[in-house]
């Protein structure tokens, strides 16, 4: 994979964090207006080099994605440091006392998650982990761990991802999903190599707020 000049790095950057707020591709005249560039055909120039330098991909109907997920969805370190939930006072959890306002500091994501620096999300597209309570436009927050025998996780195999249960044995290894309607993945022990891990499940955030996975 070549290097991004100054000037490709900020295009790409410009994509990131559009897709990081909004969950969708920008029109290129979103972009071309962001990155003050005159023509619409400047946006397909970067484009076109992106895709060269293997940082995007091309499909056959003209759609664009990220070569590497977790660029896209890893939290950035000044995104982690902004993120945080005041506390605002002392509450007792005893007898009936008065309560106490005071600025005793913030809730931040290590909290949540202590080993912060770790963690990034996918935004789920698909229903085959319905059951676990994941539905498509959630998104899953993941640690970039090893999978143990019945965790759930994101892999890549043969160029595509998954959300799904492992369960691995010397025998092979088997995907599982969470709904019925939805078929296992049997990799065999001769691919393993072509199995990369993305990250355990952590748990995932959908409308109803924030869902811990319940193993650790």
């Amino acid at each position: 994979m070549a290097d991004l000049t100054n000037k490709q790095q900020q295009f790409y950057n410009t994509l990131i964090g559009y897709v990081r707020k909004h969950f969708r591709w920008p029109t290129y005249r979103e972009l071309a207006d962001r990155l003050g560039f005159s023509s619409e055909n400047s946006v397909t120039q970067y484009y076109n080099t992106l895709v060269s330098k293997q940082f995007l991909k091309k499909d056959s109907q003209g759609n664009y994605t990220f070569t590497n997920p977790t660029d896209v969805w890893m939290a950035r370190d000044e995104d982690r440091s902004t993120r945080s939930i005041p506390i605002l006072g002392e509450i007792t959890a005893g007898t009936m006392e008065e309560a106490i306002e005071a600025d005793l500091g913030e809730i931040t994501i290590g909290d949540f998650f202590p080993n912060a620096s770790n963690v990034f999300g996918l935004r789920v597209k698909g229903d085959s982990m319905k059951d676990l309570g994941i539905s498509t436009g959630d998104r899953v927050i993941l640690s970039k761990k090893e999978l143990r025998d019945g965790d759930v996780g994101a892999v890549m195999y043969n160029g595509e991802t998954t959300l799904k249960r492992a369960h691995v044995r010397k025998s092979g290894v088997r995907l599982e999903p969470a709904n019925p309607d939805h078929d296992d993945i049997i990799i065999e022990p001769g691919e393993f190599e072509e199995v990369r891990v993305l990250g355990k499940y952590l748990g995932h955030i959908s409308e109803d707020g924030l869902v811990k996975a319940s193993y650790n």
